[in-house]
Formats: C-alpha cells, sequence, structure tokens
C-alpha cells in the first residue's frame, strides 16, 4: 500500500510539489482553512443543537453547513496529499487510524442525523429545547470532530518504530 501510495504521488506531482519549498506549508495551511470552515459551520451547528445560542434558527445555521462540507472536501483533498507523499509517516501511525475512525463514526452519525432527525431539527421554533437524539447526534459529532482535531495534532508526536497499530 506504501509503494501504491508513493506512485500515486510522483505520478501526479504531489510528491515534488510537497517536498518543494512550498508544498509542504501552503498545503498544511489550506488543510487548517478546510478545519476552519468544518468546525465553524459543523461545530456551531452542533452547538447549537445542544443548546447554545438559543433564539438562533436551526434552519437559517443548517444553511451555512455547505460550507463545512466544502472545508471536508478540501481536507481530504490535503490530506490525501500527506498521506501520499509520506505513507511511511502516517499508514501506520495510531494518531492517524484513530483519526481515521472517528471521522468514520462522525460519518456514520452525520447520516443518523440526515435519516432521522434532520428534518424535525430544521422545523423546531429557534426557543425550543431539542429531544434528546438529536443532541446525542450533536454531542457525538462534536466529541468526534474534536477527537480529529487532537489526532491530528498527535500525528507529529508518535514516530517509527510504532508498537502497535489497528490493522497490523
Amino acid at each position: 500500500m506504501e509503494q501504491a501510495l508513493l506512485d500515486f504521488s510522483q505520478t501526479t506531482g504531489i510528491y515534488a510539489f510537497m517536498n518543494s519549498a512550498w508544498g509542504w506549508p501552503v498545503v498544511e495551511s489550506l488543510h487548517f482553512m478546510g478545519l476552519c470552515l468544518l468546525m465553524g459551520t459543523v461545530g456551531v451547528f452542533d452547538l447549537r443543537m445542544l443548546g447554545l445560542g438559543c433564539g438562533i434558527s436551526y434552519r437559517e445555521l443548517h444553511r451555512l453547513v455547505p460550507f463545512g462540507v466544502a472545508g471536508f472536501i478540501l481536507n481530504v483533498i490535503t490530506g490525501t496529499m500527506f498521506l501520499s507523499s509520506a505513507p511511511d509517516q502516517y499508514l501506520y501511525n495510531p494518531a492517524v487510524q484513530m483519526k481515521f475512525l472517528l471521522m468514520l463514526v462522525a460519518g456514520a452519525n452525520m447520516s443518523l442525523f440526515y435519516l432521522t432527525t434532520s428534518a424535525a431539527v430544521k422545523s423546531t421554533r429557534p426557543d425550543a429545547i431539542l429531544g434528546h437524539r438529536a443532541r446525542t447526534i450533536a454531542a457525538v459529532s462534536l466529541l468526534c470532530w474534536c477527537g480529529v482535531i487532537i489526532c491530528g495534532r498527535l500525528i507529529t508526536w508518535f514516530r517509527p518504530p510504532y508498537h502497535w497499530c489497528f490493522w497490523c
């Protein structure tokens, strides 16, 4: 898998760009901007669902979620650039593995929200308190995304050789 990622990175020019003077800082800055978009919209919506900002319309606040989706897409692109240009530093890193697991849980949680609760939340009065399910979904989302950020910061803390990993 490492070689396939390196081949992809070299074939597409990602490897050369990431190893240039400006590659890593530019991609890291874009990754941070995507994170700000994601947490600035999805995180705020989750906090609203948990009861903060009473009086702010759920429907109007939900209109900002596409900016969070754009941030997530930007992070997937830049994260792929990090991963493919140095797979040996990422694939077996426990912090990266936990980050991926938390992103998977956040995605499943989001699917649950849109399948079960979204319509009811958007039609709830701005001063009303949401039900237990919606608040639980919001708490899980917020915890997952905060965990993703923490794991992202811990990536550099774990250095090879790794003593354990989820899929070794």
